[in-house]
């Protein structure tokens, strides 16, 4: 049932890092009901709202806040991804919450964090991962940044809160204690340029676009069109994965493996880099992806197709590990990662907002006439009803 079985998560419904942190968690075995405003939005295949219970709460209310702390009396954890101080002024702050529940781990996810002079201004990924120092370094050779989808900022930010959460779930074993779970995407970028930080301080890394080994610089480490318009991704780092490419390709020795590849070399001297990828893109070039893959794929060449989605889920490596899989005729990822024991289930799919309203807090101890007093209000909203 997977190892977060029995935790209660109480989501606060929002776009794209938060959402994503709450779905590990649901994918993990937590129970998560989502809240979401009134009228909810329109049901979609939304795969980051997959296995919740769905609720419809309008927290403008004085009701709608009472229903929701009486929900987070019985939880373990609480996610949030308003601006800093909304949470607050709407009466469902850190304090309020954790002086009713002790125990629980109030999670907030903001672009910025709680503090600094940006807190409570507006932004995106983008914005985000530029602050960050990650952004100037993705990009093709001596090009400008190109944006990454949001999936360095929104869902490193997810994989910051989850992994907060769960860790904060953990110590709470020993103190018995919640406590506030700040997780900023701008934090998770930043984590992410670790081993950057140390390459800097090595004289390895530079912060203009191109002069890097691992942001498209070298090679060695780039992708490639072939003939068919199609992509390969080359990651030949290690000299003896280098070797063996310049071998299969049957490439000239004394132009990409000179003085004996001894550890120096074209592959390690910058000053080569470019024209050997000239030579390269023209090699690759002469025959389609499929014929590359035939040749490279199977070998230890640090090569491989590049694939879109629906390429992907059919690949036979992803399809032997269920890395994708289909929910009510959606294709999407499987839960992740995975475990010897506390085996994750296939997660039912999104459910249309505010489904289970009326079910939830009448297991909250609600009677049916104080439902029908907060639907009266529009405190609460049940579709269909």
């Amino acid at each position: 049932m997977g190892p977060l079985q029995g935790i209660r998560v109480i989501e606060l419904a929002g776009l794209g890092a938060a959402p994503y942190a709450c779905m590990m968690l649901a994918d993990m075995g937590a129970e998560v009901i989502r809240v979401e405003r009134v009228p909810p939005p329109p049901a979609y295949p939304d795969v980051l709202a997959r296995g919740r219970h769905s609720i419809s709460l309008d927290l403008k209310q004085a009701d709608g806040v009472t229903i929701l702390l009486r929900l987070i009396d019985t939880a373990d954890v609480l996610v949030e991804g308003f601006r800093p101080g909304v949470a607050e002024r709407l009466g469902f702050g850190p304090e309020t919450c954790m002086d009713r529940n002790e125990r629980l781990v109030y999670g907030r996810m903001t672009g910025w964090g709680q503090e600094g002079p940006l807190s409570d201004r507006a932004g995106h990924d983008l914005n985000y991962i530029a602050l960050s120092g990650a952004l100037l370094a993705i990009g093709p050779t001596g090009g400008k940044p190109v944006p990454p989808l949001n999936l360095v900022g929104d869902f490193g930010g997810g994989l910051l809160l989850a992994f907060g959460v769960a860790s904060a779930l953990v110590e709470r074993q020993r103190s018995g204690r919640g406590q506030v779970v700040d997780a900023a995407m701008l934090d998770a970028a930043a984590s992410f340029m670790g081993m950057f930080c140390g390459f800097r301080a090595l004289g390895l890394f530079e912060d203009a676009t191109g002069k890097n080994l691992l942001g498209g610089a070298a090679h060695f480490y780039d992708t490639y069109a072939t003939k068919d318009g199609g992509f390969l991704a080359v990651a030949a780092i290690e000299p003896e994965f280098y070797r063996l490419l310049v071998d299969k390709l049957e490439l000239d020795p004394d132009e990409f493996l000179p003085h004996g590849f001894g550890g120096v070399g074209a592959r390690q001297d910058p000053a080569v880099w470019s024209s050997l990828k000239s030579r390269l893109a023209d090699l690759f070039k002469t025959r389609t992806r499929a014929q590359w893959v035939a040749l490279l794929e199977g070998e230890d060449t640090c090569v491989s197709p590049v694939l879109g989605l629906s390429e992907a889920a059919s690949h036979p490596h992803n399809r032997a590990r269920d890395t994708f899989v289909e929910i009510d005729g959606v294709m999407q990822n499987s839960p992740a990662p995975r475990f010897s024991r506390s085996r994750a289930e296939i997660p039912a799919a999104a459910p249309r907002p505010g489904r289970d309203t009326l079910r939830v807090l009448q297991t909250a101890g609600l009677d049916s006439a104080e439902i029908d007093r907060l639907l009266g209000l529009g405190a609460i909203f049940q579709p269909g009803r």
